[in-house]
């Protein structure tokens, strides 16, 4: 069990607080509202009313000896840099935040954000490739210009196997994962030798143009 400290209890501060108690972690819930945290009140192990812009109100709650903090106020640019500083000049080992512009986004990683989620932005991405192909299945941005897609494979791959295809030199990808039709769980550790068939899925990752390449194969 790991320890988080979710600040911002929005629609998206609350969903990852609640998800995250749910899969039995200890949560601790903040906001500025005494609304906001009376919703997820039984859902969490401790909801809390305060300012995480005082660094008194964070030390007061213990915030330093959580393993994870996620910074969910995006709104006001202002408002998620100080209460990210505070958690980072508290000695809090993770911080996670969430952005509203890739401007915020660089600001917060400035300032010492561990991780900056951009959940508007990920989302239109996800949907824009699955619109744009139907053998997309998911899409993951892990930067600006690198990310992981999952996609079924792709007919010119069909009855070769991962040796023969040469797909890290012909097609600059990595398949890190591969599920045989029927299967319900990857296999994380695909072997040269294994064959794509119809009906498989294969997890690639790779420079976001090149991913993208696999959806006209």
């Amino acid at each position: 069990m790991k320890t988080f400290v979710v600040i911002g209890l929005g629609r998206f501060g609350s969903a990852v607080a609640t998800e995250l108690s749910s899969l039995g972690h200890e949560v601790l819930a903040l906001d500025d509202s005494e609304e906001n945290v009376m919703k997820v009140a039984d859902q969490v192990t401790h909801a809390v009313t305060g300012d995480a812009r005082d660094p008194a109100v964070l030390r007061a709650l213990g915030v330093r000896n959580y393993d994870c903090a996620v910074v969910a106020v995006g709104v006001d640019v202002g408002t998620s840099a100080l209460v990210t500083l505070n958690l980072k000049e508290l000695g809090v080992r993770q911080v996670i935040c969430k952005a509203q512009s890739h401007v915020h986004r660089k600001v917060l990683q400035k300032i010492g954000a561990d991780r900056v989620v951009f959940p508007e932005y990920e989302m239109g991405v996800k949907l824009a490739q699955g619109l744009s192909s139907s053998n997309v299945l998911n899409f993951i941005e892990l930067s600006d210009d690198v990310g992981i897609v999952e996609t079924t494979v792709p007919r010119e791959w069909l009855g070769k196997s991962l040796a023969q295809l040469n797909i890290r030199v012909k097609y600059k990808v990595n398949i890190i994962a591969v599920r045989k039709k029927g299967e319900e769980d990857f296999d994380v550790t695909p072997g040269p030798n294994t064959v794509m068939e119809a009906g498989d899925t294969v997890v690639a990752l790779g420079r976001t143009e090149d991913v993208n390449h696999l959806q006209d194969l």
